[in-house]
């Protein structure tokens, strides 16, 4: 009887944790649309787009897009300040694989997780962005955490000193630019309050088959078949290393591609790959 009533009580707590886990909802944060000449930049603010993992802190844990909590550190959330913040977990430049392989862990890494700051950039609340900018700036001012870091924003005026920008940013090893519009309000969803500026196009699929190689690549992942969301199906056979040819990203796996424009048919032109893209925590 003493066994049963521990079993009931174990269930009982596993569905517990399981409910609560289900009351997160994503958090609603804005998205970025791709920048196109002709915008009016004098509305902007322009900042250095991290190559990091977009994490909601909701004032005690950090959510993904899709309300999974990156189970970072107390330690690291100690001094936090318990308000909401829109940011990027970062570990530097060209560090991307780094930084997913430590967040996503279920028990974190200490040692890993002293490498990560949080980036923030904007504030959730009423009011335009240049004051909810000057909130964050004297927050992050007077914070008294060392892994809490504030994204610097400056204006742009010009298509020309904005691709400047995007140049010395790729020179030095960064990923892009993003715009914001200095007066947007916060608001969820996909707009042209913020833009995201790069060399080349990126979109995310999903792998369904791999394509065996040829040649010197006979024995390896020559292609992987992959599928976009709206349905459409075709083939990346570029951007891989020997390394991913040998063990390539096993089918559902969500993988990012860069690509220039879209062909006659809709499809990406130049389709490369660039990385797995497994930021996202594991649900409970």
């Amino acid at each position: 009887m003493m066994c049963t009533w521990r079993f009931i009580a174990a269930l009982f707590l596993l569905l517990t944790c399981a409910a609560r886990a289900s009351e997160i909802e994503p958090p609603p944060v804005p998205l970025a649309s791709t920048y196109q000449q002709g915008v009016v930049l004098e509305d902007y603010w322009v900042s250095e787009k991290l190559d990091g993992v977009r994490a909601y802190w909701n004032g005690h844990a950090f959510l993904s897009r899709n309300g999974n909590v990156y189970r970072a550190p107390d330690w690291f959330m100690a001094r936090l300040p318990d308000i909401h913040l829109d940011g990027e977990l970062w570990m530097g430049r060209q560090r991307f694989a780094e930084l997913s392989g430590a967040v996503r862990k279920q028990v974190p890494v200490d040692a890993e997780w002293r490498r990560i700051r949080f980036y923030v950039f904007d504030l959730p609340g009423a009011g335009p962005f240049y004051e909810r900018y000057d909130q964050l700036q004297a927050l992050v001012g007077h914070a008294d955490s060392p892994y809490l870091k504030l994204v610097q924003q400056k204006p742009t005026s010009s298509h020309s000193a904005l691709m400047a920008d995007l140049d010395r940013v790729i020179a030095e090893g960064g990923e892009g630019l993003m715009l914001k519009r200095w007066e947007s309000p916060y608001e969820a969803g996909r707009s042209d309050d913020l833009l995201k500026v790069k060399a080349f196009d990126d979109a995310e699929a999903v792998v369904v088959e791999h394509i065996a190689g040829k040649g010197r690549l006979q024995g390896m992942m020559g292609a992987l078949k992959v599928e976009l969301p709206n349905g459409r199906r075709f083939r990346i056979g570029t951007g891989f290393s020997d390394e991913i040819r040998a063990h390539p990203p096993a089918p559902g796996t969500r993988i990012t591609f860069k690509h220039f424009g879209l062909t006659a048919t809709g499809l990406p032109r130049f389709a490369s790959f660039l990385r797995v893209r497994d930021d996202e925590p594991p649900e409970p």
